[in-house]
């Protein structure tokens, strides 16, 4: 399965809403002007009631697409990781490259085995 579905959860530091939002908006901007319909076929953020936690719900072509992503967005994403703490959750199979690209982040990889 090329197509990679993501699920990134941050977990937001206390009295740092505001300035996640700020960043969070500018990625959204990069996305949509870099890469949305192209590489990108989801990028959708949800903030929970209490303003903790946010999820952010990705789907890529294939993993190409997905360190296009990450060059994209790396500086930002940086600046959000000072600010609150992340976790993903992909779907599909990721490309040898991007295994190597994504070490040290705290991936959880479930692998395609059967849909309807």
């Amino acid at each position: 399965m090329k197509q990679l579905d993501a699920t990134a959860r941050f977990r937001i530091k206390p009295g740092q809403m505001e300035p996640f939002k700020k960043i969070a908006a500018q990625m959204i901007a990069a996305v949509q002007e870099k890469e949305l319909g192209a590489g990108c076929l989801r990028y959708d953020w949800f903030y929970n009631e209490e303003l903790s936690e946010c999820l952010v719900r990705e789907i890529y072509r294939d993993s190409a697409a997905v360190l296009q992503h990450m060059e994209n967005v790396g500086p930002m994403l940086g600046q959000l990781l000072t600010i609150s703490e992340l976790s993903l959750q992909a779907c599909g199979t990721p490309s040898e490259e991007l295994k190597k690209a994504s070490e040290g982040m705290a991936i959880t990889y479930y692998h395609f085995e059967a849909g309807a």
